[in-house]
């Protein structure tokens, strides 16, 4: 039986934990967060109210206020009345062992904890839990309020009941849950996001290309593509009317040539000035804040230009 949740809870308020803040506000929720880094209650307002144009375009619930949030000092006061609580700490597993063992000790015996982990492993840092049936992964996208993707996953103490009650809160607030079947490092997106970013640094590296480049490679050829297939669908239909059999049978034999690297390259400091030269340059000046309202309003109009498709096409929101 699905739970209510009215009261969130958020345990580390960068710039995912804000995400959550902003996604949370809009559907109507009370959310009350904590960090401890000097600064982050007035980081994490800024981020939310830099977000609200792009919530309101998409359309807000009924009792949505930014006001709703609440900045606490302490993990016990933040989660001790929560109904779910969602920890955004930095991406380090002793920190997430500790964390999770200080908010088990405080929440409710029944709510589920979610990490925002990228790529950890749940049973890792449920260990020092006293209810270690409850810690889920919960793994957003940035940002966090207008991309639907999560995905969940339990370590190997977790219930089946807890990745359930987590998935039902996020398909609640108007995510797609994706259920990952095995606890593996890097999950799923971000073992495939890995891949690619492997490449980029090595074409960067050896000249091969600018960071523009590469990223002209992909928003003006397979990145319109991945907006509505995936890779697999994509390749299935690059077989023509034979399909995946005939692509395979076709192009298999080109995946033995030394086309990619598999290791990541050495991060020289060379090749670092060249990331950061080139992004910088892309930016044109740009902040970073005025890149994410130019960011949210692509992915909004992206995803409306799906949906206004799919239904001209009769198919359903999820094909």
């Amino acid at each position: 039986m699905a739970k209510s949740i009215r009261r969130v809870a958020l345990v580390g308020g960068g710039v995912i934990g804000s995400g959550w803040a902003a996604r949370a506000l809009a559907h109507g929720l009370d959310v009350v967060a904590t960090d401890p880094a000097p600064g982050a209650e007035g980081k994490m307002r800024a981020a939310v109210e830099n977000a609200w144009p792009a919530l309101q375009r998409v359309g807000l619930k009924s009792g949505a206020d930014m006001k709703r949030l609440r900045f606490v000092a302490s993990v016990e006061e933040a989660v001790a009345d929560a109904d779910f609580v969602q920890e955004s700490a930095p991406e380090r597993e002793d920190l997430k062992r500790r964390l999770h063992a200080q908010i088990d000790a405080a929440a409710k015996p029944d709510v589920v904890i979610a990490s925002s982990s990228s790529g950890l492993l749940p049973s890792r840092f449920q260990t020092d839990c006293r209810h270690p049936e409850r810690v889920v992964v919960g793994h957003p996208f940035n940002p966090v309020y207008l991309l639907p993707l999560v995905e969940v996953l339990g370590g190997e103490k977790t219930s089946p009941d807890a990745i359930d009650q987590a998935m039902a809160f996020y398909r609640s607030i108007g995510m797609h849950a994706l259920k990952v079947r095995t606890e593996v490092p890097g999950y799923i997106a971000d073992r495939l996001q890995e891949a690619l970013w492997r490449e980029a640094l090595h074409m960067v590296g050896e000249g091969v290309a600018t960071t523009a480049e590469i990223d002209d490679s992909i928003r003006f050829g397979p990145g319109l593509r991945w907006s509505f297939f995936g890779t697999c669908l994509i390749f299935h239909m690059a077989g023509g009317d034979e399909g995946m059999k005939h692509m395979l049978a076709q192009f298999g034999p080109a995946l033995e040539l030394p086309w990619t690297k598999l290791k990541a390259p050495k991060l020289t400091d060379e090749l670092f000035q060249r990331m950061v030269e080139g992004t910088q340059a892309q930016a044109q000046g740009r902040s970073v804040k005025e890149l994410e309202r130019f960011r949210d309003d692509c992915l909004i109009a992206v995803q409306e230009a799906i949906a206004a498709v799919k239904k001209k096409h009769g198919l359903p929101p999820d094909f």
